[in-house]
């Protein structure tokens, strides 16, 4: 993938994301598409270090999406965690 496929995945996972978790986060569009890359590579990490499938660099692939989402969801929570309620 190039790096605008990069960018584009991860602004589509992180409010992918931020749709599946609301609350409040780190915001707007640069925040999200921050969310949506960090978290694609913590999601492919995860996926090829502890469930044995790597990830392939298929934009269209379907396990692309998922760990891109499922580690920006990891992301999202992380944060929630460490800072709480700090931005009320």
């Amino acid at each position: 993938m190039t790096i605008i496929s990069w960018i584009i995945l991860g602004l589509l996972a992180g409010a992918i994301a931020k749709f599946l978790l609301p609350g409040r986060d780190p915001g707007g569009l640069i925040g999200t598409t921050l969310i949506g890359i960090v978290g694609a590579f913590i999601g492919g990490w995860i996926s090829a270090r502890w469930m044995d499938h790597p990830i392939t660099k298929d934009f269209y692939d379907g396990t692309t999406w998922a760990a891109a989402i499922g580690g920006s969801l990891v992301l999202l929570v992380a944060y929630r965690l460490l800072f709480g309620n700090s931005r009320n």
